[in-house]
């Protein structure tokens, strides 16, 4: 089996993959300061609650958009496993070409998530994750990485609403019965909510004009599933894209 790790800045997910079929994954909470032993442990334990036989992981690979966890990922493979990482970073195989001004500078997840979001479709398509931040990727006809967005996600702007209002109150994400709140807790939902539905459909309308072309639309990331149905932009919803990139980087540099 192929372990996938995709480390963001609010979660790690998981994935097992026995050939080419995700069998499990597990979302857990990144913290920073946590070592190779607590972690390993911590996989270990999800692993034996799931009945899942570690002995046949036979590669892992990694996408980490926290730096300063790279050595610790790796003493975890290797400590853990016995397997040493394959890491998504510069110089790795990708198949598409990246068209940003410095390709160092993006983020390896949107890296992989160009790459699943293309090898599904096979035309220009645009990748919308709803992560830590928000972001926005475009692919062209080609195949090429042309570039993106990024906005403050929604739990960051939440959490600064939350922090500079200090009588507003903290609020679960969900849908408003209405647009219209008639108390506090529905009126912070109405502008969460809905102000992320009118981002969302007001940039993949400019990118559009500017790829000219009619780019297919997918979403990702954890508050997808919530927001997607009330665009009127994205198409389709994979919760799973990112992990399904990893798998196909994994085929290309396995050798």
């Amino acid at each position: 089996m192929l372990l996938a790790i995709d480390v963001g800045n609010t979660n790690i997910v998981l994935g097992l993959f026995k050939e080419d079929v995700l069998v499990k994954d597990f979302r857990i909470g990144t913290k920073k300061d946590r070592t190779a032993d607590e972690y390993g442990i911590l996989f270990k334990t999800l692993f034996l609650v799931e009945k899942i036989d570690e002995s046949a992981i036979n590669d892992i690979i990694i996408s980490s958009v926290v730096p300063p966890m790279q050595n610790m990922l790796n003493e975890l493979s290797l400590k853990y496993f016995k397997k040493a990482p394959i890491f998504i970073e510069p110089g790795i195989k990708t198949g598409i070409q990246i068209l940003y001004d410095n390709p160092k500078e993006v983020g390896a997840d949107r890296i992989v998530n160009a790459v699943a979001a293309y090898t599904k479709c096979r035309r220009s398509c645009i990748v919308v994750d709803f992560g830590t931040a928000t972001t926005f990727d475009c692919i062209s006809e080609k195949g090429e990485y042309l570039g993106g967005v990024i906005s403050p996600g929604m739990v960051i702007s939440s959490e600064a609403l939350f922090a500079k209002a200090s009588k507003l109150p903290k609020v679960e994400f969900a849908k408003p019965p209405r647009v219209i709140g008639k108390n506090s807790v529905n009126s912070i939902q109405s502008g969460i909510f809905y102000g992320y539905v009118g981002l969302i459909d007001e940039i993949v309308g400019r990118i559009k004009k500017e790829m000219l072309t009619n780019p297919f639309v997918i979403a990702t990331g954890g508050l997808s599933a919530l927001i997607a149905p009330e665009t009127k932009s994205i198409e389709e919803v994979d919760e799973y894209l990112t992990l399904k990139g990893l798998k196909i980087l994994y085929d290309k540099n396995k050798a």
